[in-house]
């Protein structure tokens, strides 16, 4: 009897949840601007990743270490990204232990 409470409660809270978390339009898939369809809105959104549309996701391409100056081209996982050139904080003097560091 406690685990059919305890299991129509965590049911419960997760619907609700998952309510409050929605966007209002986000249900229309009509509503839904996304960037691979219209690559200007990485602009225009503030707080977006970056000014660039890679994988339908808007990202910086001179920081972004999945998408370094290219969609889809991936930084080792020792290095970072920094100007759109994959590169070691470690031991690059422009950038050392972040980027613009000198």
């Amino acid at each position: 009897m406690l685990m059919a409470l305890i299991a129509m409660t965590v049911a419960c809270f997760e619907t609700n949840n998952n309510e409050i978390n929605e966007e209002p339009n986000s249900r229309s898939s009509k509503a839904t601007v996304t960037c691979d369809k219209n690559p200007k809105v990485c602009d225009s959104i503030r707080g977006s990743g970056g000014p660039n549309c890679c994988n339908n996701k808007c990202v910086d391409l001179s920081t972004d270490e999945l998408n370094c100056r290219r969609c889809g081209k991936k930084c080792l996982h020792s290095k970072m990204c920094c100007e759109g050139k994959c590169v070691n904080p470690m031991t690059n003097e422009k950038h050392c232990g972040k980027c613009g560091n000198k």
